[in-house]
Protein backbone atom coordinates (compact mmCIF):
# COMPACT_ATOMS: atom_id res chain seq x y z
CA UNK A 1 0.00 0.00 0.00
CA UNK A 2 3.17 2.51 -0.04
CA UNK A 3 2.56 3.93 -3.61
CA UNK A 4 -1.15 3.84 -2.73
CA UNK A 5 -1.12 5.54 0.60
CA UNK A 6 1.91 8.14 -0.82
CA UNK A 7 -0.06 9.27 -4.30
CA UNK A 8 -3.71 9.14 -2.54
CA UNK A 9 -2.42 11.22 0.59
CA UNK A 10 -1.28 13.77 -2.11
CA UNK A 11 -4.24 13.60 -4.62
CA UNK A 12 -6.52 13.51 -1.23
CA UNK A 13 -4.57 16.96 -0.06
CA UNK A 14 -5.30 18.05 -3.80
CA UNK A 15 -8.51 17.07 -4.30
CA UNK A 16 -9.81 18.98 -0.83
CA UNK A 17 -7.69 22.34 -2.11
CA UNK A 18 -9.65 21.85 -5.35
CA UNK A 19 -12.98 21.26 -3.58
CA UNK A 20 -12.21 24.28 -1.21
CA UNK A 21 -11.78 26.86 -4.30
CA UNK A 22 -14.96 25.16 -5.22
CA UNK A 23 -16.68 25.29 -2.33
CA UNK A 24 -16.25 29.08 -2.34
CA UNK A 25 -17.17 29.44 -5.58
CA UNK A 26 -20.07 27.57 -5.25
CA UNK A 27 -21.71 29.02 -1.91
CA UNK A 28 -20.65 32.79 -2.82
CA UNK A 29 -19.01 33.57 -6.16
CA UNK A 30 -21.68 31.41 -8.28
CA UNK A 31 -25.07 32.59 -6.47
CA UNK A 32 -23.98 36.38 -6.08
CA UNK A 33 -21.88 37.48 -9.17
CA UNK A 34 -23.26 35.19 -11.90
CA UNK A 35 -26.82 35.06 -10.27
CA UNK A 36 -29.33 31.62 -10.59
CA UNK A 37 -29.87 31.85 -13.91
CA UNK A 38 -26.34 31.92 -15.31
CA UNK A 39 -24.95 29.52 -12.63
CA UNK A 40 -27.20 27.28 -13.26
CA UNK A 41 -27.11 27.48 -16.93
CA UNK A 42 -23.22 27.68 -16.62
CA UNK A 43 -24.01 24.03 -14.89
CA UNK A 44 -26.32 22.79 -17.25
CA UNK A 45 -24.05 22.53 -20.09
CA UNK A 46 -21.28 21.30 -18.25
CA UNK A 47 -23.19 18.34 -17.15
CA UNK A 48 -24.71 17.83 -20.10
CA UNK A 49 -21.15 17.60 -21.39
CA UNK A 50 -19.92 15.53 -18.84
CA UNK A 51 -22.75 13.05 -19.83
CA UNK A 52 -21.61 12.57 -23.75
CA UNK A 53 -17.94 12.36 -22.75
CA UNK A 54 -18.43 8.75 -22.93
CA UNK A 55 -18.98 8.88 -25.92
CA UNK A 56 -16.48 11.33 -27.23
CA UNK A 57 -13.86 9.29 -25.07
CA UNK A 58 -15.46 5.20 -26.46
CA UNK A 59 -13.77 4.25 -23.44
CA UNK A 60 -10.22 4.78 -24.40
CA UNK A 61 -9.16 6.35 -20.95
CA UNK A 62 -10.14 2.70 -18.86
CA UNK A 63 -8.76 0.55 -21.90
CA UNK A 64 -5.87 2.22 -21.49
CA UNK A 65 -5.32 1.22 -17.85
CA UNK A 66 -6.73 -2.34 -18.36
CA UNK A 67 -4.96 -3.61 -20.89
CA UNK A 68 -1.17 -1.23 -20.92
CA UNK A 69 0.46 -3.71 -18.30
CA UNK A 70 -0.67 -6.75 -20.08
CA UNK A 71 1.53 -5.44 -23.26
CA UNK A 72 5.07 -7.11 -23.14
CA UNK A 73 7.56 -5.45 -24.97
CA UNK A 74 7.96 -1.39 -25.62
CA UNK A 75 7.05 -1.20 -29.05
CA UNK A 76 3.75 -2.43 -28.46
CA UNK A 77 2.65 -0.44 -25.79
CA UNK A 78 3.51 2.15 -27.74
CA UNK A 79 1.20 0.90 -30.34
CA UNK A 80 -1.07 0.36 -27.59
CA UNK A 81 -0.46 4.65 -26.71
CA UNK A 82 -1.03 5.66 -30.60
CA UNK A 83 -4.11 3.44 -30.79
CA UNK A 84 -6.18 5.10 -27.24
CA UNK A 85 -5.02 8.49 -28.36
CA UNK A 86 -5.94 8.26 -32.23
CA UNK A 87 -8.72 5.83 -32.52
CA UNK A 88 -11.60 8.34 -30.70
CA UNK A 89 -10.62 11.08 -33.27
CA UNK A 90 -12.68 8.78 -36.02
CA UNK A 91 -15.59 7.97 -33.35
CA UNK A 92 -16.40 12.15 -32.96
CA UNK A 93 -16.52 12.47 -36.66
CA UNK A 94 -19.41 10.38 -37.16
CA UNK A 95 -21.13 11.60 -33.74
CA UNK A 96 -20.63 15.47 -35.04
CA UNK A 97 -22.49 14.56 -38.49
CA UNK A 98 -25.69 12.78 -36.38
CA UNK A 99 -25.19 16.15 -33.79
CA UNK A 100 -25.49 18.61 -36.86
CA UNK A 101 -27.96 16.23 -38.63
CA UNK A 102 -30.27 16.66 -35.59
CA UNK A 103 -29.07 19.89 -34.60
CA UNK A 104 -32.39 21.77 -34.48
CA UNK A 105 -34.77 18.69 -32.72
CA UNK A 106 -32.05 18.33 -30.40
CA UNK A 107 -32.31 22.10 -29.76
CA UNK A 108 -35.55 22.56 -29.78
CA UNK A 109 -35.95 19.83 -27.07
CA UNK A 110 -33.70 20.88 -24.47
CA UNK A 111 -34.48 24.05 -24.09
CA UNK A 112 -38.60 23.99 -24.22
CA UNK A 113 -38.42 24.88 -20.63
CA UNK A 114 -35.39 27.22 -20.73
CA UNK A 115 -35.03 29.01 -23.98
CA UNK A 116 -31.52 30.57 -22.60
CA UNK A 117 -30.16 27.07 -23.38
CA UNK A 118 -30.44 27.36 -26.89
CA UNK A 119 -27.87 29.74 -27.79
CA UNK A 120 -25.49 28.14 -26.06
CA UNK A 121 -26.04 23.96 -27.18
CA UNK A 122 -22.45 23.92 -29.49
CA UNK A 123 -20.31 24.22 -26.43
CA UNK A 124 -22.07 21.07 -25.07
CA UNK A 125 -19.90 18.86 -27.77
CA UNK A 126 -17.14 21.46 -27.28
CA UNK A 127 -16.78 20.72 -23.76
CA UNK A 128 -17.67 16.91 -23.83
CA UNK A 129 -14.69 16.44 -26.69
CA UNK A 130 -12.38 18.67 -23.95
CA UNK A 131 -13.55 16.49 -21.25
CA UNK A 132 -12.76 12.97 -23.21
CA UNK A 133 -9.21 13.52 -24.53
CA UNK A 134 -8.42 14.97 -20.79
CA UNK A 135 -9.15 11.52 -19.20
CA UNK A 136 -7.83 9.85 -22.12
CA UNK A 137 -4.31 11.83 -21.44
CA UNK A 138 -4.56 11.86 -17.92
CA UNK A 139 -4.83 7.81 -18.34
CA UNK A 140 -2.01 8.04 -20.00
CA UNK A 141 0.28 9.18 -17.35
CA UNK A 142 -1.55 7.40 -14.51
CA UNK A 143 -0.45 3.76 -16.27
CA UNK A 144 3.40 5.31 -15.50
CA UNK A 145 2.28 5.78 -11.92
CA UNK A 146 2.07 9.73 -11.96
CA UNK A 147 -1.38 10.49 -10.98
CA UNK A 148 -1.02 13.89 -9.10
CA UNK A 149 -0.29 16.51 -11.84
CA UNK A 150 -4.02 15.35 -13.56
CA UNK A 151 -5.14 15.25 -10.19
CA UNK A 152 -4.17 18.44 -9.67
CA UNK A 153 -5.33 19.81 -13.09
CA UNK A 154 -8.19 18.29 -12.60
CA UNK A 155 -9.18 19.29 -8.79
CA UNK A 156 -7.79 22.50 -8.30
CA UNK A 157 -6.62 23.96 -11.92
CA UNK A 158 -10.49 24.30 -13.25
CA UNK A 159 -11.68 25.64 -10.73
CA UNK A 160 -8.91 27.89 -9.71
CA UNK A 161 -9.48 29.36 -13.40
CA UNK A 162 -13.26 29.58 -12.75
CA UNK A 163 -12.03 31.76 -10.07
CA UNK A 164 -10.47 34.49 -11.63
CA UNK A 165 -13.25 34.07 -14.29
CA UNK A 166 -15.59 35.30 -11.87
CA UNK A 167 -13.20 37.77 -10.40
CA UNK A 168 -13.24 39.17 -14.19
CA UNK A 169 -16.79 39.14 -14.40
CA UNK A 170 -16.93 41.23 -10.95
CA UNK A 171 -14.63 43.64 -12.15
CA UNK A 172 -16.78 43.58 -15.49
CA UNK A 173 -14.23 42.62 -17.66
CA UNK A 174 -16.10 39.99 -18.96
CA UNK A 175 -19.94 39.41 -19.30
CA UNK A 176 -22.35 37.01 -18.39
CA UNK A 177 -22.57 35.44 -21.21
CA UNK A 178 -18.78 35.65 -22.07
CA UNK A 179 -18.22 34.28 -18.99
CA UNK A 180 -19.96 31.02 -20.30
CA UNK A 181 -17.47 31.32 -22.96
CA UNK A 182 -14.84 31.37 -20.92
CA UNK A 183 -15.14 28.36 -19.15
CA UNK A 184 -15.44 26.29 -22.02
CA UNK A 185 -11.82 28.02 -22.64
CA UNK A 186 -10.71 26.90 -19.39
CA UNK A 187 -11.83 22.92 -20.44
CA UNK A 188 -9.71 23.30 -23.26
CA UNK A 189 -6.69 24.59 -21.64
CA UNK A 190 -7.36 21.93 -18.71
CA UNK A 191 -6.79 19.70 -21.98
CA UNK A 192 -3.85 20.99 -23.13
CA UNK A 193 -1.98 21.02 -20.52
CA UNK A 194 -2.36 17.41 -19.65
CA UNK A 195 -1.73 16.61 -23.29
CA UNK A 196 1.82 17.90 -22.82
CA UNK A 197 2.82 16.38 -19.91
CA UNK A 198 1.52 13.30 -20.51
CA UNK A 199 3.86 13.31 -23.37
CA UNK A 200 6.50 14.89 -21.10
CA UNK A 201 6.09 11.63 -19.48
CA UNK A 202 6.45 9.12 -21.93
CA UNK A 203 7.42 10.92 -25.72
CA UNK A 204 4.57 9.60 -28.27
CA UNK A 205 5.66 7.86 -31.05
CA UNK A 206 2.20 8.08 -33.31
CA UNK A 207 2.09 5.14 -35.54
CA UNK A 208 -1.33 3.96 -37.42
CA UNK A 209 -1.59 0.23 -36.24
CA UNK A 210 -4.00 -2.16 -34.58
CA UNK A 211 -3.58 -3.93 -31.88
CA UNK A 212 -2.90 -7.60 -31.82
CA UNK A 213 -5.66 -8.49 -29.31
CA UNK A 214 -8.32 -5.76 -30.84
CA UNK A 215 -11.02 -7.55 -30.52
CA UNK A 216 -10.80 -8.38 -26.86
CA UNK A 217 -10.18 -4.33 -26.56
CA UNK A 218 -12.93 -3.13 -28.26
CA UNK A 219 -15.34 -5.41 -27.17
CA UNK A 220 -14.42 -4.14 -23.62
CA UNK A 221 -14.19 -0.67 -24.82
CA UNK A 222 -17.81 -1.02 -26.22
CA UNK A 223 -19.27 -1.90 -22.42
CA UNK A 224 -16.71 0.66 -20.51
CA UNK A 225 -18.59 3.06 -22.85
CA UNK A 226 -21.84 2.03 -21.81
CA UNK A 227 -20.56 2.02 -18.15
CA UNK A 228 -19.37 5.59 -18.60
CA UNK A 229 -22.74 6.59 -19.58
CA UNK A 230 -23.98 4.55 -16.48
CA UNK A 231 -21.73 6.54 -14.24
CA UNK A 232 -22.38 10.17 -15.51
CA UNK A 233 -25.94 9.70 -15.76
CA UNK A 234 -26.25 8.82 -12.44
CA UNK A 235 -24.23 11.77 -11.51
CA UNK A 236 -25.19 14.65 -14.24
CA UNK A 237 -28.72 12.97 -15.53
CA UNK A 238 -30.85 14.49 -12.88
CA UNK A 239 -29.75 17.98 -13.58
CA UNK A 240 -30.58 17.63 -17.58
CA UNK A 241 -34.06 15.90 -15.72
CA UNK A 242 -34.71 19.26 -13.61
CA UNK A 243 -34.28 21.43 -17.01
CA UNK A 244 -36.91 19.72 -18.61
CA UNK A 245 -39.60 20.04 -16.14
CA UNK A 246 -38.40 22.87 -13.79
CA UNK A 247 -37.12 26.72 -14.54
CA UNK A 248 -33.61 26.70 -14.90
CA UNK A 249 -32.57 28.69 -11.68
CA UNK A 250 -33.82 25.55 -10.19
CA UNK A 251 -30.46 23.99 -11.30
CA UNK A 252 -28.69 26.01 -9.11
CA UNK A 253 -30.61 25.40 -6.19
CA UNK A 254 -29.86 21.66 -6.81
CA UNK A 255 -25.97 22.32 -7.83
CA UNK A 256 -25.37 23.57 -4.52
CA UNK A 257 -26.65 20.71 -2.47
CA UNK A 258 -24.85 17.68 -4.87
CA UNK A 259 -21.63 20.15 -4.86
CA UNK A 260 -22.11 19.69 -0.88
CA UNK A 261 -23.23 16.09 -0.92
CA UNK A 262 -19.76 15.72 -3.44
CA UNK A 263 -17.28 16.72 -0.76
CA UNK A 264 -17.82 13.69 1.03
CA UNK A 265 -16.57 11.00 -2.53
CA UNK A 266 -13.71 13.31 -2.40
CA UNK A 267 -11.33 10.68 -0.73
CA UNK A 268 -12.42 8.05 -3.31
CA UNK A 269 -11.65 10.07 -6.47
CA UNK A 270 -8.24 10.41 -4.62
CA UNK A 271 -7.39 7.15 -4.09
CA UNK A 272 -8.98 5.77 -7.05
CA UNK A 273 -6.41 7.29 -9.35
CA UNK A 274 -3.58 5.49 -7.95
CA UNK A 275 -5.51 2.01 -7.41
CA UNK A 276 -7.05 1.32 -10.51
CA UNK A 277 -3.96 0.55 -12.39
CA UNK A 278 -3.05 -1.73 -8.91
CA UNK A 279 -6.04 -3.56 -9.27
CA UNK A 280 -5.34 -3.78 -12.79
CA UNK A 281 -2.15 -5.90 -12.52
CA UNK A 282 -3.35 -7.35 -9.26
CA UNK A 283 -6.38 -8.89 -11.38
CA UNK A 284 -4.01 -9.77 -14.54
CA UNK A 285 -1.77 -11.69 -12.41
CA UNK A 286 -4.57 -14.02 -10.71
CA UNK A 287 -3.66 -12.48 -7.07
CA UNK A 288 -6.67 -13.23 -5.47
CA UNK A 289 -5.29 -12.61 -1.84
CA UNK A 290 -3.72 -9.71 -2.35
CA UNK A 291 -6.61 -8.17 -4.14
CA UNK A 292 -9.22 -9.25 -1.21
CA UNK A 293 -6.51 -7.53 1.12
CA UNK A 294 -6.57 -4.42 -1.06
CA UNK A 295 -10.44 -4.25 -1.24
CA UNK A 296 -10.52 -4.43 2.42
CA UNK A 297 -8.32 -1.97 3.54
CA UNK A 298 -9.62 0.69 0.94
CA UNK A 299 -13.19 -0.22 2.21
CA UNK A 300 -12.45 0.72 5.69
CA UNK A 301 -10.12 3.77 5.07
CA UNK A 302 -12.29 5.31 3.11
CA UNK A 303 -15.13 4.99 5.25
CA UNK A 304 -13.37 6.48 7.73
CA UNK A 305 -12.38 9.68 5.76
CA UNK A 306 -15.42 9.83 3.96
CA UNK A 307 -17.44 9.05 7.40
CA UNK A 308 -15.85 12.17 8.74
CA UNK A 309 -16.26 14.31 5.92
CA UNK A 310 -19.66 13.40 6.09
CA UNK A 311 -20.32 13.91 9.56
CA UNK A 312 -18.35 17.46 9.51
CA UNK A 313 -21.13 18.38 6.42
CA UNK A 314 -24.38 16.81 8.53
CA UNK A 315 -23.74 18.90 11.61
CA UNK A 316 -22.85 21.92 10.13
CA UNK A 317 -25.25 21.89 7.44
CA UNK A 318 -28.09 24.34 8.92
CA UNK A 319 -25.27 26.93 9.60
CA UNK A 320 -23.26 26.65 6.29
CA UNK A 321 -26.76 26.98 4.36
CA UNK A 322 -27.14 30.00 5.98
CA UNK A 323 -24.09 31.79 4.45
CA UNK A 324 -26.28 31.50 1.30
CA UNK A 325 -28.57 33.38 -0.47
CA UNK A 326 -32.14 32.41 0.85
CA UNK A 327 -33.37 31.27 -2.71
CA UNK A 328 -31.14 28.21 -1.67
CA UNK A 329 -32.16 27.21 1.69
CA UNK A 330 -34.50 24.01 0.25
CA UNK A 331 -31.36 22.02 -0.45
CA UNK A 332 -30.36 20.67 3.10
CA UNK A 333 -32.39 17.64 2.31
CA UNK A 334 -30.90 17.31 -0.61
CA UNK A 335 -27.74 17.33 0.95
CA UNK A 336 -28.92 14.45 3.13
CA UNK A 337 -30.34 12.26 0.23
CA UNK A 338 -27.50 12.74 -2.26
CA UNK A 339 -24.47 12.63 0.63
CA UNK A 340 -25.94 9.15 2.11
CA UNK A 341 -25.61 7.48 -1.80
CA UNK A 342 -22.18 8.85 -1.90
CA UNK A 343 -20.97 7.29 1.31
CA UNK A 344 -22.38 3.94 0.64
CA UNK A 345 -20.70 4.00 -2.41
CA UNK A 346 -17.59 5.17 -0.98
CA UNK A 347 -17.62 2.71 1.50
CA UNK A 348 -17.20 -0.36 -1.40
CA UNK A 349 -13.55 0.86 -1.88
CA UNK A 350 -12.04 -0.36 -5.15
CA UNK A 351 -15.37 -2.10 -5.96
CA UNK A 352 -15.12 -0.44 -9.47
CA UNK A 353 -11.91 -0.66 -10.47
CA UNK A 354 -12.35 -4.72 -9.85
CA UNK A 355 -15.31 -4.97 -12.05
CA UNK A 356 -14.56 -3.06 -14.82
CA UNK A 357 -10.70 -5.46 -14.83
CA UNK A 358 -13.25 -8.84 -14.52
CA UNK A 359 -14.34 -10.54 -17.64
CA UNK A 360 -17.91 -10.73 -16.06
CA UNK A 361 -18.21 -6.81 -16.18
CA UNK A 362 -20.93 -6.96 -18.65
CA UNK A 363 -23.51 -8.53 -16.51
CA UNK A 364 -23.26 -5.54 -14.33
CA UNK A 365 -22.97 -2.99 -17.18
CA UNK A 366 -26.66 -4.71 -18.62
CA UNK A 367 -27.92 -3.92 -14.74
CA UNK A 368 -26.79 0.01 -14.62
CA UNK A 369 -28.49 0.45 -17.69
CA UNK A 370 -31.42 -0.69 -16.62
CA UNK A 371 -31.29 1.80 -13.51
CA UNK A 372 -30.45 4.55 -15.36
CA UNK A 373 -33.86 3.62 -17.26
CA UNK A 374 -34.82 3.62 -13.65
CA UNK A 375 -33.02 7.11 -12.62
CA UNK A 376 -35.00 8.97 -15.14
CA UNK A 377 -38.38 6.96 -14.50
CA UNK A 378 -38.30 7.82 -11.18
CA UNK A 379 -37.19 11.42 -12.17
CA UNK A 380 -40.37 11.80 -14.45
CA UNK A 381 -42.72 10.27 -11.59
CA UNK A 382 -40.64 12.83 -8.61
CA UNK A 383 -39.93 16.34 -10.30
CA UNK A 384 -43.38 17.44 -11.05
CA UNK A 385 -44.28 16.89 -7.54
CA UNK A 386 -41.65 17.29 -5.05
CA UNK A 387 -39.03 19.16 -7.05
CA UNK A 388 -35.49 19.25 -6.20
CA UNK A 389 -36.10 16.71 -3.23
CA UNK A 390 -38.24 14.47 -5.58
CA UNK A 391 -34.87 13.97 -7.81
CA UNK A 392 -32.50 13.81 -4.89
CA UNK A 393 -34.88 10.95 -3.42
CA UNK A 394 -34.55 8.93 -7.29
CA UNK A 395 -30.85 9.76 -7.34
CA UNK A 396 -30.63 8.31 -4.00
CA UNK A 397 -32.60 5.29 -4.76
CA UNK A 398 -31.04 4.52 -7.89
CA UNK A 399 -27.53 5.09 -6.42
CA UNK A 400 -27.91 2.51 -3.56
CA UNK A 401 -29.38 0.04 -5.61
CA UNK A 402 -26.81 0.17 -8.21
CA UNK A 403 -24.24 0.05 -5.14
CA UNK A 404 -26.00 -2.75 -3.78
CA UNK A 405 -25.81 -4.61 -7.07
CA UNK A 406 -22.24 -4.07 -8.13
CA UNK A 407 -21.31 -5.50 -4.62
CA UNK A 408 -23.30 -8.81 -4.67
CA UNK A 409 -21.91 -9.08 -8.03
CA UNK A 410 -17.94 -9.34 -6.27
CA UNK A 411 -19.05 -11.01 -3.78
CA UNK A 412 -20.89 -13.90 -5.60
CA UNK A 413 -18.46 -14.33 -8.51
CA UNK A 414 -15.28 -12.75 -7.32
CA UNK A 415 -15.69 -14.14 -3.75
CA UNK A 416 -14.53 -10.79 -2.60
CA UNK A 417 -16.12 -9.12 0.65
CA UNK A 418 -15.11 -5.26 1.46
CA UNK A 419 -16.79 -5.36 5.04
CA UNK A 420 -15.10 -6.36 8.27
CA UNK A 421 -16.46 -5.67 11.99
CA UNK A 422 -14.62 -2.52 12.05
CA UNK A 423 -17.29 -1.80 8.70
CA UNK A 424 -19.82 -1.60 11.71
CA UNK A 425 -17.76 -0.35 14.18
CA UNK A 426 -17.27 2.80 12.18
CA UNK A 427 -20.52 2.90 11.25
CA UNK A 428 -22.12 3.46 14.54
CA UNK A 429 -19.28 5.53 15.59
CA UNK A 430 -19.79 8.19 12.94
CA UNK A 431 -23.78 7.92 13.80
CA UNK A 432 -23.49 8.71 17.77
CA UNK A 433 -21.70 10.97 16.96
CA UNK A 434 -23.92 12.53 14.59
CA UNK A 435 -26.74 12.29 17.15
CA UNK A 436 -24.30 14.32 20.10
CA UNK A 437 -23.49 17.19 17.36
CA UNK A 438 -26.05 17.95 15.40
CA UNK A 439 -28.56 19.35 17.97
CA UNK A 440 -26.15 21.27 19.27
CA UNK A 441 -25.88 24.49 18.48
CA UNK A 442 -23.24 27.38 19.53
CA UNK A 443 -24.97 30.91 19.43
CA UNK A 444 -21.92 32.74 17.45
CA UNK A 445 -21.42 33.85 14.01
CA UNK A 446 -22.18 30.58 11.37
CA UNK A 447 -18.29 30.53 10.45
CA UNK A 448 -17.07 30.15 14.21
CA UNK A 449 -19.63 28.09 15.16
CA UNK A 450 -19.24 25.64 11.85
CA UNK A 451 -14.98 25.96 13.01
CA UNK A 452 -15.86 25.06 16.64
CA UNK A 453 -17.96 21.96 15.74
CA UNK A 454 -15.68 20.75 13.30
CA UNK A 455 -12.64 20.98 15.50
CA UNK A 456 -14.64 19.41 18.71
CA UNK A 457 -16.23 16.67 15.63
CA UNK A 458 -12.35 16.12 14.41
CA UNK A 459 -11.02 15.44 17.95
CA UNK A 460 -13.85 13.09 18.82
CA UNK A 461 -13.82 10.99 15.70
CA UNK A 462 -9.89 10.97 15.40
CA UNK A 463 -9.22 9.54 18.61
CA UNK A 464 -12.27 7.31 19.26
CA UNK A 465 -11.25 5.72 15.61
CA UNK A 466 -7.34 5.29 17.19
CA UNK A 467 -8.74 3.76 20.44
CA UNK A 468 -11.17 1.15 18.34
CA UNK A 469 -8.48 0.77 16.31
CA UNK A 470 -10.96 0.76 13.19
CA UNK A 471 -8.05 0.69 11.04
CA UNK A 472 -4.65 -0.41 11.27
CA UNK A 473 -3.11 1.71 8.04
CA UNK A 474 -4.94 5.31 9.54
CA UNK A 475 -3.55 4.40 12.88
CA UNK A 476 -0.18 4.15 11.75
CA UNK A 477 -0.24 7.38 9.76
CA UNK A 478 -0.88 9.43 12.80
CA UNK A 479 1.79 6.96 15.25
CA UNK A 480 3.95 8.49 12.57
CA UNK A 481 3.01 11.91 13.38
CA UNK A 482 2.06 12.42 16.48
CA UNK A 483 6.06 10.39 16.84
CA UNK A 484 7.56 13.51 14.82
CA UNK A 485 5.71 15.35 17.05
CA UNK A 486 6.94 13.68 19.87
CA UNK A 487 3.39 13.01 21.72
CA UNK A 488 2.04 9.83 22.42
CA UNK A 489 -1.88 9.01 21.68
Amino acid sequence: MGIVLNQSFKNTIITYIGFGIGAINTLYLYPVFLGATYYALTNYITSAANVIMPLFAIGMQNTLVKFYSQYKTEEEREQFLSFTALFPILMCIPLGLIGIFFYDDITDFVSKENPVVREFMLLIPFIGICMAYFEIFYAWARVHMHSVFGNFIKEVGLRLLSTFALIGLYFNWISLVEFVYVTAGIYFLAFIVTMFYAFYIKKPNFQITIPENVKSVMEYTFYIILSGSVANLLLDGDKLMLNQYMKIENIAYYSVATYIALVISVPSRAMHQIVYPITAKLMHENKHDELNQLYKKTSINLQIVGGFVMLCIFVNIRQLYELVPKDYSGGISVVFMIGLSKYFDLILGNNNAIIFNTKYYRMVLYLGLMLVVLTVILNMLFIPHFGIMGSAFATLLSITLYSLAKLLFVVKKLDLYPFTKQTIHSILLTFVLFLVFYFWEFPFFQLISIALKSILVTILYVYLNYKFQISSDINNVIDSIFKKLGFKI
